[in-house]
């Protein structure tokens, strides 16, 4: 598996209880390997001089004037000889140990040496940026990983202040510092944050100094401002890792370093965030005699989902605030502990709050002690309630305060770490390292406390947090000539795996089951780590939760999960079908899914397997007999998951004998499992859409296994307790917009539905409090059992409602259950009636799909007798339609208004559906028809797939979206205007008469790129995709400034009911910006339809790594959701990314990432015997990516080779002595070496079956060599 538990991850009884005499463990100290290394992180104490040190800083400070030009600055004054190195190599002494290849500076070998060197990345692979304060704003997060045995919290950080702008612990509504949104983050970050107060004193001179200070920033071109002024600032260096982040301020005025390390504590059963602050004096031949106060200007105490309070009643709330000392003596404040009395409700049913926010502090050594806190914020800042000045610390000293009175109660507080006349010797340092976090009860941060302050402790979890993150993205290290794409992708796979999950096996683990894959063995389970809903700073809208229990995820959109897991079976073939079995069980009797996906669910209904486990477990002795049958009761009360089974022991004090891996093993292996997902807003209309790339996608893995996957699983229907309403109900006669007279909209189209939420309620358990798995899942009248059908059964079900669902004109997939698709910045267009061509072209691949199956297969299906009527009254309608001799005679000459043989057509099914819907809205009646002739599916098929055809033709006539001229690029929407309609004597809960539609006019829409897009997924030959790609490039699509395209075209003119978009200026957000998850889709579809030349072309332009980071922002390893376009009016602003990372773009790469690397389907199918006939790599990689660095041939040059990783373990390197393109041919011969030491060659481009077999099995094959000479 990609994570790993680390050092120290089990540790049997008392896993899961803080022991408050467990014995500390000693951790390995670790040192940094560069020259000017933190000395505090030496094994002397930390006061100590240092004479090596002292001497090299010496003789770096003499020739400063020789290194400073190398360094590149867009100011001229002094810095920091360390500065020069570029790589940050004072980071507080904590190394990233990234490997080569990574995210980092350019190969000086690489072949790619076209564009110029880029000046962001450190040899380290982080982000710099120099002066980051004086930087346009930006945010980004910490990935809240903290391994398997972890309890993560959540962080965001802008570039102003001290950077960290909120933190805290499962959601925004359990904030340790408040969450804001980035407009009032990058506003409040430096008062509110993190700060820290020198008093340095030097010679009996003292001088008060605030690192970080807003006040100092290096603004440039100020007025009035002299360049020695200038030059006088600080100068700051802003480092980006992947699960760190660093700041540094190097002071030469005052000759002090400060250094600032952020990281999320790993492995333990408590959470915390670490902040590490080191002062270095930067003066060779003086001591300094330093006081301190470090630490967080604002902190919140803990009191249930108090975030929206703050906001709206904020003073009041402190009311509730107070600040208690853990240490149980007054005297002794060391251990602060920020809670509210109780939760702040207005109801009968008071909530006394235990839980508490804490803050440790002390210097590291080996014997470190903590050092007080000042929680009182008004000591530190007196009457300056805006934070600007510590006016109080200015009145007296650190001491002098401390001695003082501190009041915590009925005001928001602080947590300054104190140090108080430390002496740092000449070019010495002293690290504080500061710990903020959430404790249950206030008996737990001693604990705490002990365990963290610990030799060596956090050193070992920075190195052990820097491990976590890289042994995921080395799952997909890539090793080309030019490093900014090879780090480019292991950022991709990290922030695909936080939207979509990481998936792990649980289950039973031997010699045996090791090599098999989840289909094959029943014990082993497929879980999914770290997913979450994408919610940050700039995505403030939506509510993330970052579980903070071990195994923690979070629940994700359906549409998020559905892209971002799509390529897991390509990283880990283990999970077979998986996703396949999972997302088709969403899919509702309506056709519909659920808007939320939730992590899969455990159930044991053996009451003597519970007990079995309960006794491994905990033991048989009779003094844990109550744990034993508590544990039994949790295991048999399912369902659960794994990380609130370990918090629900830890909270009920049951102790493991056993390692807590093997026990969790031992629980998967009997236990069963549940997809779970809940209803909360609506149904996209586009979720459906992500089927058939899973589908596929387990097809390149497995192709010999369709048949059985398709035919020979069980799947229940997912229940809803929402119901779309027919058009009786939703079409009402409102004002249009400026009293311009009224006109049809479509109006709360999806509702809660009583009759639904009583049948769920039927499965509620009400010892769990929960809902039962039953609950979740259709069942049929006559048994009362969950309704199943195989999956291409259910396929089929879909493929006839998404086709009994078209337009009016038979173009588009209505939106007509309130909410549109991909693009959901359209929310108006079900409102419009309208409806999107992007889903008539993904029916167009689920129907040749659907038909495949069954023409291959000749098996019958079952499908519902009610979709059988279904099926029925659209073969009536069509055959109606031709009888009534309607035929598109002139394409060019289509009028707008919905010819009436087709209205009746659309009419008819349209009532169809809604009775079909209405006859399963509850339950399935139980029957099912056989569809034994495949001759009579096909039939259906065909009709269907000729009709969608048609439909697509019109819309490339209708759809001319560009002012009139003839693009050529297809339209991706188009409203409905009911032009006629009678009153159907109701109304709407607001009062709207509903409307019965008589006639319809289409509409119009602008140009989107998602259109086009969609298209090439259903174009097999070369040329057809190649004209569309030129349409597309020489359309408005194109932002020629930029070398991009955008989200769409000019908006201008169109209609606000068209949504939120239109709410947006051009060039920002939905409207006409670069919205990259699109431009990314686009990409890839050129490079599915084999466009080699133009794709590469296009990637120079308009993928990341090949972009400028001063233009772009922020680091160019980060995908944001979009990029600020040409049309947009602030120059300034054209080119920037905003909405960073977890986005669509990062599966739509890392499709791009397999289809380059490893080709469309590795494994081929032997069609005769239905048998796997072997593997064949074919990648698509132009030789500017090659690196020279190889191995050499005939001794005279090296020869240019790419490395990747194949399932995340198996190292493949391409070698391509001719120095050629690589566009989709196989090598001429493969070295395969095995894990026991043999090699096989293999002299053919395609690798045998039983060689291949290995392969896709992983644990046999350590490497692959593939020769293309």
């Amino acid at each position: 598996a990609p994570v790993t538990n680390g050092q120290g991850a089990s540790r049997g009884r008392g896993d899961n209880r803080r022991d408050d005499n467990r014995q500390q463990p000693q951790y390995p100290q670790q040192h940094a390997r560069t020259s000017n290394a933190d000395p505090s992180h030496s094994k002397r104490p930390v006061l100590v001089y240092s004479c090596i040190g002292v001497c090299v800083l010496a003789i770096l400070l003499c020739i400063k004037t020789l290194v400073w030009p190398s360094v590149p600055s867009s100011a001229s004054g002094p810095q920091h000889p360390a500065a020069a190195e570029g790589d940050g190599a004072s980071a507080n002494g904590m190394n990233n140990n990234r490997q080569s290849g990574g995210r980092g500076g350019r190969d000086p070998n690489s072949s790619s040496s076209s564009r110029a060197e880029p000046q962001h990345f450190d040899s380290r692979g982080r982000y710099v940026l120099e002066d980051f304060d004086a930087k346009p704003t930006w945010s980004d997060f910490l990935p809240a990983v903290a391994g398997i045995y972890g309890k993560p919290v959540w962080v965001f950080y802008v570039n102003r202040g001290q950077c960290i702008a909120s933190f805290g612990t499962k959601s925004k509504a359990f904030p340790i510092m408040e969450f804001n949104s980035a407009n009032k983050a990058y506003q409040n970050t430096a008062m509110l944050g993190f700060r820290t107060f020198l008093r340095i004193t030097r010679n009996g001179r003292s001088v008060d100094v605030e690192p970080f200070s807003p006040t100092n920033t290096r603004w440039g071109g100020v007025t009035g401002e002299s360049s020695n002024e200038f030059n006088a600032l600080p100068k700051r260096h802003m480092y980006v890792g992947s699960n760190e982040m660093q700041i540094r301020e190097t002071d030469l005025t005052n000759q002090i370093e400060t250094n600032v390390t952020y990281f999320v504590l790993p492995e333990e059963d408590f959470s915390s965030f670490v902040r590490r602050t080191t002062i270095t004096n930067l003066n060779l031949n003086a001591p300094a005699t330093i006081s301190m106060l470090d630490g967080l200007a604002r902190m919140e105490p803990a009191g249930g989902e108090i975030d929206g309070m703050l906001k709206s009643m904020g003073r009041t709330l402190e009311g509730f605030f107070g600040v208690h000392q853990a240490s149980q003596r007054d005297d002794i404040q060391t251990m602060p502990f920020y809670r509210m009395s109780t939760e702040a409700t207005d109801s009968a049913a008071v909530t006394i709050q235990p839980k508490g926010h804490y803050a440790l502090s002390f210097i590291e050594g080996d014997d470190a002690e903590l050092l007080p806190i000042v929680f009182d914020a008004s000591t530190v800042f007196g009457e300056d309630t805006m934070l600007l000045h510590p006016v109080g610390l200015r009145r007296k000293s650190v001491r002098e305060i401390l001695e003082g009175p501190q009041y915590g109660h009925a005001k928001t507080s602080s947590a300054f770490a104190a140090v108080d006349e430390v002496v740092i010797p000449p070019g010495g340092s002293i690290a504080v390292a500061s710990f903020y976090g959430k404790a249950d009860k206030i008996e737990d941060v001693p604990v705490v406390a002990r365990r963290v302050t610990a030799p060596g402790f956090v050193q070992y979890k920075f190195t052990r947090a820097t491990e976590l993150l890289n042994q995921i993205t080395q799952s997909v290290e890539t090793q080309t000539g030019d490093r900014l794409f090879n780090g480019h992708v292991q950022q991709m796979f990290l922030d695909n795996s936080l939207r979509g999950g990481i998936p792990i096996i649980l289950g039973k683990k031997d010699d045996n089951t090791r090599i098999l894959n989840a289909d094959e063995d029943s014990s082993l389970k497929v879980y999914h780590l770290f997913s979450r809903v994408h919610g940050d700073l700039e995505r403030d809208y939506n509510n993330f939760v970052v579980e903070p229990t071990f195994f923690s995820e979070g629940p994700s959109n359906f549409r998020d999960v559905a892209q971002n897991r799509r390529n897991d079976v390509f990283f880990t073939p283990a999970i077979g079908s998986f996703h396949i079995k999972m997302f088709l069980s969403f899919i509702q009797a309506d056709g519909y899914q659920p808007d939320t996906v939730e992590a899969i669910v455990f159930a044991i209904s053996d009451k003597a397997l519970c007990e079995k486990l309960a006794n491994n477990a905990v033991g048989h002795a009779d003094g844990v007999r109550a744990q034993r049958e508590l544990l039994s009761s949790i295991l048999c009360n399912g369902p659960f998951r794994p990380g609130q089974l370990f918090q629900l022991m830890e909270d009920l004090h049951i102790e493991l004998i056993v390692d807590r891996q093997d026990f969790i093993d031992a629980v998967a292996a009997v236990a069963t499992t549940m997809p779970w997902a809940v209803f909360t807003q609506g149904y996209w209309a586009d979720h459906w859409t992500y089927y058939m790339d899973l589908i596929l996608a387990y097809l390149a893995i497995y192709p010999e296994c369709e048949e059985s996957v398709m035919y020979e699983n069980s799947l229940g229907y997912f229940f809803s307790p929402a119901h779309v309403r027919p058009r009786s109900e939703k079409y009402v006669q409102s004002e249009a917009y400026k009293g311009r007279g009224k006109h049809v909209r479509q109006l709360d189209a999806t509702v809660l539905d009583a009759e639904k939420q009583k049948e769920r309620q039927k499965y509620f358990n009400e010892v769990t409090g929960w809902y039962g798995p039953a609950a979740n899942w259709q069942h049929d009248a006559t048994t009362g059992n969950m309704f199943q059908s195989s999956p291409i059964e259910k396929l089929f079900l879909l493929a006839t409602l998404k086709f009994a669902t078209r337009d009016p004109y038979g173009m588009g997939i209505e939106y007509e259950a309130g909410k549109p698709g991909w693009n959901d910045a359209a929310n108006g267009l079900p409102g419009m009636v309208g409806s999107g061509m992007p889903e008539t072209y993904e029916l167009d691949v689920l129907l040749k799909y659907v038909r495949s199956v069954m023409d291959k297969y000749h098996r019958p299906v079952l499908i519902p007798i009610e979709l059988a009527t279904l099926i029925d009254a659209i073969g009536e309608a069509l055959d109606d339609l031709i009888v009534s001799g309607y035929v598109d005679e002139d394409l060019s000459e289509l009028p707008a208004s919905v010819p009436s043989e087709l209205f009746a057509y659309w009419d008819a099914v349209t009532t169809a559906r809604e009775a079909y819907r209405e006859s399963v809205k509850i339950r399935f009646r139980g029957g099912k028809m056989e569809l034994s002739s495949s001759e009579a599916v096909q039939e259906h098929l065909d009709r269907w797939i000729q009709e969608v055809e048609e439909g697509k033709a019109r819309a490339s006539k209708i759809g001319l979206t560009d002012g009139g001229t003839n693009s050529g690029v297809v339209p991706t929407y188009f409203s409905f205007n009911v032009t006629k309609w009678k009153l159907s004597g109701k109304e709407n809960k607001d009062h709207h008469e509903l409307v019965i539609p008589i006639a319809m006019k289409v509409e119009r829409l602008p140009m989107f790129l998602e259109g086009p897009t969609r298209l090439l997924k259903t174009i097999d030959d070369k040329e057809e995709a190649l004209n569309v790609h030129k349409r597309v490039r020489n359309s408005p699509l194109r932002d020629e400034g930029l070398g991009m395209y955008t989200i769409s075209a000019s908006l201008k003119g169109s209609s606000f009911d068209m949504g939120r978009m239109m709410a947006f200026t051009p060039g920002w957000l939905e409207n006409q910006s670069v919205w990259l998850h699109m431009a990314y889709k686009y990409y890839l579809e050129l490079l599915r339809a084999r466009l080699y030349d133009q794709f590469f072309e296009e990637m120079k332009t308009g993928m990341l790594p090949f972009m400028a980071s001063d233009v772009y922002g922020r680091s160019s390893m980060e995908c944001s959701s979009f990029i600020a376009s040409s049309a947009f009016e602030d120059p300034s602003q054209r080119g920037r990314g905003f909405l960073a990372r977890l986005s669509g773009s990062t599966a739509e790469f890392l499709s791009v990432w397999v289809l380059m690397m490893i080709g469309p389907k590795p494994f081929l199918l032997d069609k005769h015997s239905n048998k796997l006939a072997g593997m064949q790599l074919v990648p698509a990689l132009p030789m500017s990516l090659f690196r020279k660095d190889g191995v050499k041939k005939n001794s005279k040059s090296e020869e240019p080779t790419i490395s990747f990783k194949l399932f995340t373990a198996i190292n493949v390197t391409y070698h391509n002595p001719d120095g050629r393109d690589l566009f989709g041919e196989p090598p001429k011969r493969y070295e395969v070496g095995l894990r026991d030491g043999s090699r096989r060659t293999v002299e053919s481009s395609t690798i045998p079956a039983d060689l291949a077999e290995k392969i896709r099995r992983v644990v046999f094959v350590e490497s692959i060599d593939a020769y293309f000479y």
